[in-house]
């Protein structure tokens, strides 16, 4: 007789939007049954926490092997010896506005972007710091039917110019940062997904657009597109649709790239914090 599988303890947030899930050592290659469930629930929560897991790199990265094949992570320099893990790291003098302090979801101008980011705390400043969500797939459905259909079809334009673009916000940037970005012409190549996505998972559709990388709605304006992104913009972002995640030491947050979108908070001048980031290997947006 097969033994039976243990139940995982997941605590979602009220909204369903964001889940702890306790009871779990990341360090060990999940069962079965039990990898079975995370998938599960980061399906239907998008954004999962799982508190007190002290890996190592060698760890996060088995981790996330589990979850999928890695993904590609252009334009940031990753760790020696780890070269598909991304330290994001802050020093306590740095001046540099902090990285990701946009909303985006993470690489949506690659043709296959990303579909999970896992992301563990290895120092946490004692203040500021937090990561925000929105989701995507809530703030579709809360969008007239009639607006939905004038969303159906159409296709973003997404593009990494505006950060990692030959004139983008790096390539301006004066002061000193830690992280080593590069540069590059290659981002100021575009392409297009849907505006609203279908996730391969639940079926549920969601919005797919953020403000760091939508840079215009294809057959549409500038105008047009602006005033239709601009609406999206500040509609997705509201506080209904967020949840913000507050970091503790040694903590790994998975979430979903294909029905959300994040921001990352400032707010900690002053002292180190020490993150590191793996990504899962996504498909071509439907």
């Amino acid at each position: 007789m097969t033994a039976a599988v243990r139940e995982i303890e997941v605590r979602p947030q009220p909204t369903g939007f964001g889940a702890e899930v306790r009871g779990l050592d990341l360090s060990r290659p999940l069962p079965p049954g039990v990898l079975e469930q995370v998938k599960a629930a980061w399906a239907r929560h998008a954004v999962l926490a799982f508190p007190n897991q002290p890996l190592s790199l060698d760890a996060l990265e088995a981790f996330t092997l589990q979850i999928g094949p890695f993904g590609e992570d252009p334009f940031i320099k990753p760790m020696p010896g780890h070269p598909n893990v991304l330290e994001l790291r802050r020093e306590p003098d740095e001046k540099a506005t902090n990285f990701g302090a946009g909303w985006h979801s993470d690489w949506s101008f690659q043709a296959r972007p990303p579909a999970a980011t896992i992301l563990r705390s290895e120092i946490v400043p004692p203040v500021g710091g937090d990561t925000l969500f929105c989701d995507g797939a809530r703030a579709y459905e809360a969008l007239s039917p009639t607006f939905q259909r004038m969303l159906e079809g159409l296709r973003a334009v997404h593009s990494a110019t505006r950060a990692y673009g030959t004139k983008g916000v790096f390539a301006r940037e004066t002061e000193k940062r830690t992280m080593e970005i590069i540069v590059s012409p290659e981002a100021d190549a575009s392409l297009t997904h849907p505006l609203v996505r279908t996730h391969p998972v639940t079926g549920r559709k969601a919005l797919y657009v953020s403000p760091v990388y939508t840079t215009g709605i294809e057959g549409l304006t500038v105008e047009e597109s602006q005033a239709i992104l601009g609406f999206l913009f500040a509609h997705m972002t509201k506080e209904a649709f967020v949840y913000r995640h507050k970091w503790r030491p040694g903590m790994v947050l998975m979430w979903d790239n294909r029905c959300t979108a994040h921001f990352a908070e400032g707010g900690y001048d002053g002292h180190l914090r020490v993150m590191h980031r793996t990504t899962v290997a996504g498909e071509v947006p439907v």
